[in-house]
């Protein structure tokens, strides 16, 4: 009996912290990051990860865009929800029902975190007040005024099930899925994947005519926009050149076991070659990685090469590998992965053309190792028919070089 009861005694602290241990309500949360004088509405789910239910993960969600997340770990009061694709993190303590912290940007010693706090509610995204006159839906001309070099954006909207989606498209990639809504104060759109959150707030002048302020955590610019359907980008293929006289490229470059790769080498002789020039830490990189890789494995037995170039945040190789590593165990890519460097050192890595001008950008190199075409940017799977006319553009140029 006395040993029963001294058993009893040392099992009650275990039993108490387990009891003690913070633990997020599955379902739908609705959270907020503080961004100066706004505030910036996210949505994110809670479930289990497996059939057991013994681990809870968290899945951010932007109109129909699913972003899965890592495994909910706990310490003491506080709660952990790492993002490994751009490895930031979402450090925060339960307090009652209300989850309070900050997104860590892990890549960085000096950043202080963004702030949000969050709850469990199956509340929309933004509430609504009255009804607008004006519609959003269609394309849209969209200028940030406060950039440097003004710029031609192209805005693409449409209403779907009450809510308000779209992206907005640049000459180096898009802001990807956008959620939001219009109503009788005008329209506001919101998204946030695991790097930086951001909103945008707009009203209409007219029916053809908006202005508004695009938020981040690092600030806020005003933007303006006008009705367009006829609305475009710069030609993608017209931003980045081949310097005068080059015509192919030298470089030769490791992956991640140190075997080194160039363009001479047997594997690429006499194939069409892509090249991604990519950062794990770019989300328009991994919408064009998730388009680059099912399309490798259908074509891949034609004649065709992938190689994935990585230029990450940082030159240590500790940095590097880790950052790679977690990219090539998740998204397993099928093709070549090398190690470019920093961001920045594309020029020396690639002397041969103009400079990169933007993440990502793909570089097409004919069966003689000719770089015959050059594309800036992605605009993914948000920006719709621009998607559309991207991928079909690809596969024409790609068979084209393929019947050479």
């Amino acid at each position: 009996m006395k040993k029963k009861l001294i058993a009893l005694l040392l099992a009650l602290p275990i039993l108490a912290d387990a009891q003690n241990k913070p633990a997020l309500q599955a379902g739908e949360w609705y959270g907020e990051f503080s961004a100066g004088q706004a505030y910036i509405p996210f949505k994110f789910e809670v479930a289990n990860s497996n059939t057991l239910g013994k681990e809870l993960k968290v899945t951010l969600i932007n109109g129909k865009e699913r972003v899965k997340l890592g495994i909910i770990n706990y310490r003491g009061d506080s709660v952990f929800i790492p993002i490994q694709d751009y490895d930031t993190q979402l450090n925060a303590v339960l307090q009652g029902d209300t989850l309070k912290g900050v997104l860590k940007r892990l890549y960085s010693d000096t950043d202080k975190g963004v702030s949000f706090k969050a709850y469990a509610s199956a509340r929309p995204r933004f509430p609504t007040a009255g009804v607008s006159p004006y519609s959003l839906d269609g394309k849209w001309d969209v200028i940030f005024k406060e950039a440097k070099t003004p710029e031609n954006n192209v805005g693409i909207f449409s209403t779907q099930g009450g809510k308000l989606v779209g992206s907005i498209l640049t000459n180096t990639g898009d802001l990807r899925f956008l959620e939001g809504v219009v109503d009788g104060a005008g329209f506001r759109l919101s998204a946030f994947a695991g790097l930086s959150p951001y909103l945008i707030e707009g009203k209409f002048i007219d029916k053809d005519h908006f202005k508004g302020q695009f938020i981040t955590s690092h600030g806020s610019q005003v933007i303006e926009g006008t009705r367009n359907q006829n609305a475009r980008l710069a030609d993608p293929y017209s931003l980045t050149q081949m310097k005068a006289g080059a015509k192919t490229l030298g470089f030769r470059l490791p992956d991640l076991k140190g075997n080194m790769f160039s363009l001479s080498d047997a594997k690429y002789r006499n194939k069409v070659v892509i090249i991604s020039i990519f950062g794990s830490w770019c989300p328009n990189c991994l919408d064009e990685m998730s388009f680059l890789l099912p399309w490798y494995n259908a074509n891949k037995s034609r004649g065709v090469e992938i190689i994935g170039m990585a230029f990450e945040r940082k030159s240590d190789p500790a940095y590097i590998h880790r950052t790679l590593t977690h990219l090539i165990e998740k998204h397993h890519p099928g093709y070549d992965i090398l190690i470019g460097g920093k961001i920045g050192d594309g020029n020396k890595v690639l002397p041969e053309i103009d400079g990169i001008k933007g993440y990502p950008t793909i570089i097409f190199i004919d069966k003689k190792g000719i770089v015959r075409k050059i594309h800036t940017g992605f605009n993914g799977p948000a920006t719709g028919l621009f998607y559309d006319e991207f991928k079909k553009e690809f596969n024409e140029l790609i068979d084209q070089l393929l019947k050479e």
